[in-house]
């Protein structure tokens, strides 16, 4: 007898008996009466009735039984494709699998995508080879495909009459080095003792001869040449797979494969501290949430409160979780029930190894490692199309979202998404059976008639070169800046984030906080607005401000550093791709070849088998669809197609996805690429192409290596920009300063009613400021003469002294502050009349207007001219200025004069007054 306990999932193609295995392993244990058929539909395990109508598997599974004192716990797990995701979920709590294979097919494309899977996930694996009754199926034959086709570690344990022979366990110890030479040894030993035998005593009688051979024979220890202990081994570390014959609708071969369970299942080894793994969310008939999970550690009790893995690792480092969420709940378990196809028992608690189903928690998911246990990778299979939900007639879509996020919930890959522009509702699917189920699903559990549209395919983006994105985060109050190195990664690796930032530059609560951003959301390329994937990712600065910078900022900083990087780098569009085995008759492999070059797909050149040819490669599943029924049509219903799905590589026909999709990066409001800075308490918009002029860190990437496309038309416009002397201004022609000046202050044309005011914060090019709406209000404006102030102030003159570009630029900031307080239109007047060939030019800095009069132009003319126009509109305007001849004409043109000194005088109030308010606001 046993006190062995397994966790134990049955895996196969569609259609290859699996169910029916599943049913004659509890009728062999005695679970159940009598062994269901598929075909009759009175199954155990199949208890959906669109599971026993279609006569397929859609939802995975348990019963439990006993075998000899082996308690088990049995996972049936869907063949269909359609449902693979379900299956791989189930990959994760099993402590050993049952790959069951067609004895007429043998090794299928299915088959092939399971074995991937259960080698990624170290899933050890028994192989039952079933519908051995079939006529013309050979279990040799059927062996060496299986060698050929998964791993030539694949051994028959069908037990021939007279016990297992010499040349079994030598198949066994070749799979391991160290077992070899054991095996070696043991043999030797064996040889010697029966050439002892052999050479024994004469006088020996024939008895003590027999008795002396018999010794010879025997292995030292009484064991066979490979123990049991030592199978078991190689089995668990995934070295040995065993094979078993049979046929599971008349019961052959299942006892044999359950003795061998009992015997070489490995036998977990599980700490004293609470771990589970969540594999499964379900609703019972009364709409309850169910929970299923795998104990992996320590033990689980009714009214037990558990928390999840990321609240644990919070608690360890000290550090308060600030990403919100279900993260932050603490969940209670209010039953514990332990199901065996429909009917289940409540248990007061569950030990390490068990898989139980929990009523009470709300916020758990998919994969979530509950206590000790960590995160689950992320999954191979996932749909690769996409198809927008048709809802109802009268429908609230907000509810129908509701709803369907419930399903969500418990199917993970739909990966609904609502767009909140056009309101529509995307779902991903993996196929034409799961649509009708889905359909029937939504009907059933919410009474709504839904239809989806013709699916696409789901591209993905990725990027080719390294690049660095910045995010900055600057409203009024709030600041963040996060500098993002973006690298490319291995095909298939998906996305991985990392952080190289010492906590000195950066606390290690807003690193974690940036790295769970980078990780909370499906973050969208540039390209077509697909998912970006194949990265790594790498936090390489950021900054925050001790009393102005919260969560939700770096939030904001963080998606814009990402979507920054993307607009710098050299995007790259990626397509799934099928992997395919084609077998036809040699005389059509010409036409095969020809389809899939056709279709921009890849082959190997064929091989010949008699009077077949097999054809194997790659090709884009946006062009393969319906190939399958066209190529039976071809070859009389002789040729067999297999297909896998292979992964993402770039796409054949970017021009023509780009072109069709339409997607605008920077028009994309919900996944914005530009940041947001700051001047004198007013927030404004830098595009991502400008932002590197801004930002107050230094880059993360020396110049040579930031060298994506973005960067490159980023840096001739910038050397354009800085080639005069240090200024970022574009000089421009007259005609297009007075027509931006009649844009900006109106023309002598009636207005429109009402106003609205809007800044544009582009430095490359002249700023607008538009107003629109009735000029019967008066509006006030101040002109000032630039360089008068200057050297009429102390501060500026000595500064003008020593480096005039500073002083200008001094004398602009304190105005972009008193303006921002004033609340006026400011133009600011410089002198460039003595610049032979200048233009003039206008820039918008900030909040303020500057004004570089033409050649031959001075300050106090353009003024004038100015004021003359701003007074026939009725305007108050003001000039500041301490030229004496200016302000005799000033004042003939009916505007106020304001000397140099009480313009500081007002600018000094104006800065006391904002000085006593902040300490009020901190107050």
């Amino acid at each position: 007898m046993s006190d062995k306990k397994a966790v134990i999932g049955l895996l196969a193609h569609v259609d290859a008996g699996k169910t029916t295995l599943a049913e004659r392993i509890l009728y062999a244990a005695g679970e159940i009466r009598n062994p269901g058929r598929v075909d009759h539909r009175d199954t155990f395990l199949d208890t959906d009735a669109q599971e026993r109508e279609r006569g397929i598997t859609i939802f995975s599974k348990q019963a439990r039984l006993s075998w000899k004192g082996m308690d088990v716990t049995l996972l049936d797990t869907p063949g269909h494709v359609d449902f693979s995701a379900e299956m791989e979920r189930t990959l994760q709590v099993l402590d050993c699998a049952v790959l069951i294979i067609n004895g007429a097919d043998g090794v299928q494309s299915h088959t092939l995508t399971l074995w991937r899977l259960l080698k990624r996930y170290g899933v050890p694996v028994f192989l039952f080879i079933n519908k051995m009754d079939q006529p013309g199926t050979d279990a040799d034959e059927l062996l060496a495909g299986v060698q050929k086709a998964l791993d030539g570690r694949c051994v028959s344990f069908a037990s021939p009459e007279g016990g297992r022979s010499d040349e079994f366990y030598e198949n066994i110890a070749v799979c391991d080095e160290a077992l070899l030479e054991k095996y070696l040894e043991r043999v030797e030993q064996a040889d010697a003792g029966r050439q002892q035998a052999a050479d024994g005593k004469q006088g020996q009688c024939a008895a003590q001869r027999q008795q002396g051979q018999a010794a010879a024979d025997e292995p030292q220890g009484g064991k066979s040449p490979v123990s049991d202990g030592e199978i078991a081994a190689l089995i668990g570390g995934r070295q040995l797979f065993p094979c078993f014959f049979g046929s599971a609708l008349h019961g052959d071969g299942v006892e044999d494969l359950l003795d061998a369970l009992l015997s070489y299942a490995p036998t977990p080894k599980y700490g004293e501290a609470f771990g589970a793994r969540v594999f499964k969310i379900t609703r019972d008939a009364q709409g309850n949430r169910l929970t299923h999970i795998k104990v992996t550690g320590g033990s689980l009790k009714v009214k037990q409160t558990i928390m999840t893995a990321a609240d644990k690792a919070a608690e360890v480092d000290g550090l308060p979780n600030r990403t919100g969420g279900a993260a932050d709940c603490a969940e209670k378990i209010d039953q514990i029930r332990q199901y065996s196809g429909e009917k289940y028992e409540t248990v007061q608690g569950a030990a390490a190894g068990d898989i139980c189903a929990l009523l009470g928690p709300e916020h758990t998911y998919c994969g979530q490692g509950l206590g000790t246990e960590k995160e689950t990778v992320l999954p191979v299979l996932e749909p690769v199309m996409t198809y927008r939900v048709n809802p109802p007639e009268g429908c609230d879509i907000h509810d129908l979202f509701r709803k369907l996020c419930k399903l969500e919930e418990e199917e993970p890959m739909l990966h609904l998404v609502r767009q909140e522009l056009s309101g529509e509702l995307h779902v991903r699917l993996m196929g034409e059976v799961q649509i009708e189920i889905l359909k029937k699903l939504i009907g059933e559990r919410f009474g709504l008639e839904v239809d989806f549209d013709e699916g696409s395919i789901l591209y993905k983006e990725t990027i080719a070169d390294a690049a660095e994105g910045v995010g900055h985060y600057e409203p009024l109050r709030h600041y963040a800046e996060v500098h993002l190195i973006l690298e490319p990664g291995d095909r298939g690796s998906g996305l991985a984030f990392r952080s190289r930032l010492s906590e000195d530059d950066l606390d290690r609560n807003w690193q974690r906080l940036i790295l769970t951003h980078l990780e909370e959301k499906t973050h969208l390329g540039v390209l077509t607005g697909s998912p970006i994937t194949d990265m790594q990712i790498t936090l390489a600065a950021g900054k925050s401000h001790l009393k102005h910078t919260e969560g939700g900022d770096f939030r904001q900083a963080t998606y814009r550093a990402l979507r920054q990087g993307l607009c710098r780098a050299e995007s790259v569009l990626l397509e799934p791709v099928y992997e395919f085995r084609m077998e036809v008759p040699a005389s059509l492999v010409g036409r095969a070849m020809t389809d899939i070059q056709a279709m921009s797909g890849r082959f190997d050149p064929p091989e010949t088998m008699g009077e077949e040819a097999l054809l194997t490669g790659t090709v884009p599943v946006s062009e393969f669809g319906g190939y399958h029924t066209k190529m039976l049509a071809y070859t009389g219903g002789k040729g067999r197609l297999f297909t896998r799905m292979k992964g993402y590589e770039p796409c054949h026909n970017t021009d023509e996805v780009i072109e069709r999709i339409g997607y605008e990066a920077e028009h994309d409001l919900e996944n914005p690429c530009g940041s947001v800075f700051c001047a004198h308490g007013a927030g404004f918009v830098v595009e991502w192409d400008h932002v590197e002029e801004y930002m107050h860190l230094e880059p993360a990437l020396k110049a040579e290596q930031n060298n994506g496309a973005g960067a490159g038309d980023f840096a001739a416009r910038y050397a354009k920009r800085t080639a005069s002397g240090g200024t970022a201004v574009d000089f421009i022609g007259q005609d297009e300063i007075e027509e931006i000046f009649a844009r900006t202050y109106g023309t002598k044309e009636p207005k429109k009613q009402g106003w609205a005011r809007t800044i544009r914060a582009k430095t490359a090019e002249p700023a607008e400021v538009e107003y629109r709406g009735s000029r019967t209000k008066q509006e006030d404006y101040l002109l000032v003469d630039g360089y008068n102030i200057i050297f009429a102030w102390e501060e500026l003159y000595a500064l003008a002294k020593t480096d005039l570009n500073a002083a200008r630029g001094r004398l602009m900031d304190i105005l972009c502050n008193y303006q921002a307080f004033r609340k006026m239109h400011l133009i600011l007047v410089f002198d460039a009349y003595r610049v032979k060939g200048n233009p003039g030019s206008v820039e918008h800095y900030h909040n303020i207007d500057v004004v570089y009069t033409k050649e031959a132009e001075t300050a106090d003319q353009y003024i004038e001219k100015v004021t003359h126009e701003m007074s026939r509109k009725n305007h108050r305007v003001r000039v500041a200025t301490s030229d004496g001849l200016e302000q005799i004409i000033i004042l003939g043109a009916g505007a106020i004069r304001v000397s140099a000194r009480e313009l500081l005088e007002e600018v000094r109030a104006a800065e006391k007054e904002m000085r006593e308010g902040f300490d009020i606001s901190i107050g």
